[in-house]
């Protein structure tokens, strides 16, 4: 039986870093045709041709710093930033009337892009800070605190917090989806374990301490040992172990899920016939009826899908007694496939199955129900008191898979 991991990554920070990497590319150009229109009111147009140059140049250069949360180094936000505010407090030195002219500043608006990426990979709070640097620059700039200039900071600022709370909000929001997936997943995984001891060491427990307790003597010592050690293992099985964490702890590579996939043959998609898994099946107290062509359904399905029905003979072995009949019919439907178990026993008594499933006995719940859950389809029990016990399984073809 081969395993296979399968990692799940989730980061909704990705989209917003891609989406800072073409706002600084588009907000650098309108920056330098900017200035090249209006570079007749500059008085030392020389201070903005130098600057715009380190700043594209700066800019290209550091493109793929901001393609994610982990190449955006703090050193790098804090140069990033740097070149910001020197270009905003370079202005009244290309522009001597920049102070007295509502009028951009050397950078423009690609400023907002260095507090976007203290915003994105650090929160509000970093937002905040790198928002704060922007506003006290401008303030000196102006050398004093204007309408259009408070207006311009304040929008920074609150765009730049607002999208800090958003990205911190979406990473709380991942690694609660992240450990969802693992408690689903290892529960799954859980059900699949408690299916196969079901239907091996609890049934050889069981029938050892049934035979036990008839012959007698130290075989009746021996049964109940094998009884103590069946209650054990079935509240071990009904409780299950937690799993540790695997949700990554590194925020700037999203939420990560390894998740164990147990597959018998990867490589094998080929469709079986059912009836033949289910032939071994019949024998003198069972009666297997079945279409007169094969029963296609993927491997994993088929398998899971006989297991199921052989859950369900075992049921009938213990609760009806060795000398009751039961019944195997096969139906096969263009978008399903019904196999339906029925015994001539005593019936299960109303609320028998929840008061089992209580006790820890979770042989219809996980050896015939959880099968056919996981395989996206249903199993369904009808029992009348004296009048026998009938179980349908039923498989969709969209889920199970068909060979025809």
């Amino acid at each position: 039986m081969a395993k296979r991991e399968r990692v799940v990554r989730m980061s909704v920070e990705q989209p917003l870093w891609r989406a800072l990497t073409g706002y600084r590319v588009l907000t650098m150009v309108y920056a330098v045709l900017l200035f090249a229109f209006g570079m007749d009111r500059y008085e030392r147009p020389g201070i903005g041709v130098a600057y715009l140059a380190v700043m594209c140049v700066w800019n290209l250069a550091t493109l793929p710093k901001v393609a994610n949360a982990a190449s955006c180094t703090k050193r790098f936000l804090g140069v990033d930033i740097t070149v910001a505010l020197v270009g905003i407090l370079l202005t009244p030195l290309a522009d001597a009337h920049a102070q007295s002219i509502e009028g951009p500043t050397l950078p423009s608006i690609w400023t907002a892009g260095s507090v976007l990426a203290y915003a994105i990979k650090g929160g509000w709070r970093w937002a905040g800070v790198a928002s704060s640097l922007v506003a006290v620059a401008n303030v000196v700039e102006r050398g004093h605190p204007s309408r259009d200039t408070l207006h311009n900071v304040l929008l920074v600022c609150v765009a730049s917090i607002a999208i800090g709370y958003v990205v911190e909000v979406a990473r709380a929001s991942e690694r609660t989806l992240a450990r969802a997936l693992e408690i689903e997943a290892a529960t799954r995984e859980r059900e699949r374990l408690a299916r196969d001891i079901h239907d091996s060491v609890l049934q050889v427990l069981a029938m050892v301490q049934r035979r036990g307790t008839a012959l007698g003597g130290e075989a009746a010592e021996l049964g109940r040992m094998a009884g103590e050690q069946e209650v054990a293992l079935r509240t071990l099985v009904a409780g299950g172990l937690t799993r540790p964490s695997l949700v990554s702890e590194d925020e700037s590579e999203g939420a990560v899920v390894r998740v164990v996939e147990v597959d018998e043959d990867p490589d094998d998609d080929t469709p079986v016939d059912l009836r033949l898994l289910l032939a071994p099946r019949a024998g003198a107290k069972v009666t297997l009826s079945e279409p007169g062509a094969p029963v296609l359904l993927l491997p994993p399905s088929a398998r899971e899908l006989a297991a199921a029905v052989g859950a369900a003979l075992d049921n009938v072995r213990v609760h009806a007694g060795e000398d009751a009949q039961a019944w195997i019919l096969v139906e096969d439907w263009p978008d399903e496939v019904i196999v339906t178990v029925r015994d001539d026993g005593p019936g299960i008594p109303e609320g028998r199955l929840a008061q089992a499933e209580g006790e820890g006995r979770m042989g219809v719940a996980l050896s015939i129900r959880g099968r056919l859950r996981d395989l996206g389809g249903t199993a369904e029990l009808i029992s009348v008191p004296g009048q026998g016990t009938e179980v349908e399984l039923k498989v969709p073809r969209g889920k199970a898979g068909q060979g025809r």
